[in-house]
């Protein structure tokens, strides 16, 4: 599909990284429902980019140049949410996780509930532990015990709200700059980080030459399967494929340092592992070079269970050299997550200096496993 989004755009502050990511967070987007994501998105790719098409499953894709190899800077649009598939007589609402979420960190969080008349907000319920024996007390409440009530007294006063079976929610979080203004706290850091950073990828190389065409892109559905990476990598075709997520962040109480030894304000993550992917040892190699060359500290994580869009894009055609990079953040796949100032702004420098070292040459050479 060659569908060209087109937007006004005199109202979109250039440049502004942190008003850009407040936007993305705040905008509702769980699996199979990121158009409001993609829109915001366009509006501030549209500046910079040459081209802003989409895919036929709903996924972003910014060009910045026509000549050169195809690098693709992928973040994914989508958030972990909830489905409605149930209204009691009662007025609740019964709902399917969309994406992996936790049951402990659910219970008692406010949602919004987006309905084709506009956003309702709800909280999440629970059977109260005064009413639980004791053995139950001592454990998780399941997801299936759990329930949205968007304070309703009937199914009936639930409908004239406008919600129907099929309607989607999303954490309620919005974007707040912490007591330590590098602390960066909202919902859907996971993974609007990555997409503004695609967008500001994209800014910076369009004030300077750059040997390639660059693709920034916001896939769909990454966090019920990883699907949209296949469409939106058979869309751009690309020669270099670069996932940017968000990790983990090991520096909170009682994690073991073998596990998740990255920290905020310590540097931009190199993914060396994920149950999906094994990264490019010629582009490690070359990420590692330009971190040091521009003195830009570098962690390193691996995921034992879970993956990134690279896990697909490595897959297309022949193969796609790909990499895994990102921000560790605090309390993913929960209502609300911390990331910091500095390693964005260290991983944005990093991935320009890549992009800017990925010429003919260079592409061709990792291509062939050099």
């Amino acid at each position: 599909m060659k569908e060209v989004l087109l937007h006004t755009m005199s109202d979109v502050k250039r440049g502004d990284f942190k008003q850009l990511l407040k936007e993305l967070t705040e905008v509702p987007g769980p699996p199979g429902h990121e158009g409001p994501v993609r829109k915001l998105m366009a509006r501030w790719t549209a500046p910079v980019a040459d081209e802003v098409t989409s895919d036929h499953l709903g996924a972003l894709i910014a060009r910045k140049g026509a000549d050169g190899p195809r690098i693709m800077v992928a973040g994914h649009l989508d958030e972990i949410g909830f489905m409605v598939t149930r209204i009691t007589e009662e007025g609740f609402l019964r709902f399917q996780p969309l994406g992996g979420w936790w049951s402990q960190v659910v219970s008692a969080q406010r949602v919004e509930v987006m309905t084709d008349q506009g956003s309702v907000l709800g909280v999440v319920g629970s059977k109260p532990p005064h009413l639980l024996p004791p053995d139950q007390r001592r454990k998780a409440v399941s997801l299936e015990e759990l329930f949205i009530d968007v304070g309703a007294s009937d199914k009936e006063e639930v409908e004239a709200m406008g919600i129907r079976p099929g309607d989607v929610a999303v954490p309620w979080s919005p974007f707040t700059v912490m007591g330590n203004s590098k602390h960066w706290l909202g919902k859907a850091m996971d993974n609007r980080m990555g997409c503004a950073v695609a967008v500001e990828v994209l800014r910076r190389l369009s004030q300077t030459d750059h040997p390639n065409t660059v693709y920034g892109v916001g896939t769909v559905m990454e966090e019920v399967g990883r699907r949209g990476a296949h469409t939106a990598t058979a869309a751009v075709r690309p020669d270099i494929g670069i996932a940017v997520d968000v990790g983990i962040a090991g520096d909170t109480p009682g994690i073991n340092k073998d596990q998740a030894p990255c920290r905020l304000g310590d540097g931009p993550q190199l993914v060396l592992y994920d149950a999906g992917h094994l990264p490019h040892r010629g582009l490690v190699r070359l990420v590692q070079d330009v971190a040091k060359k521009e003195g830009i500290p570098l962690q390193y994580e691996w995921i034992a269970r879970g993956a990134t869009d690279a896990s697909h894009i490595h897959l297309f055609d022949k193969g796609v050299p790909a990499i895994s990079l990102g921000v560790p953040a605090r309390y993913i796949h929960s209502h609300t997550s911390i990331i910091h100032q500095d390693d964005v702004e260290r991983l944005i420098h990093l991935l320009v200096a890549v992009i800017h070292r990925l010429d003919r040459e260079t592409v061709d050479r990792l291509c062939q496993g050099l």
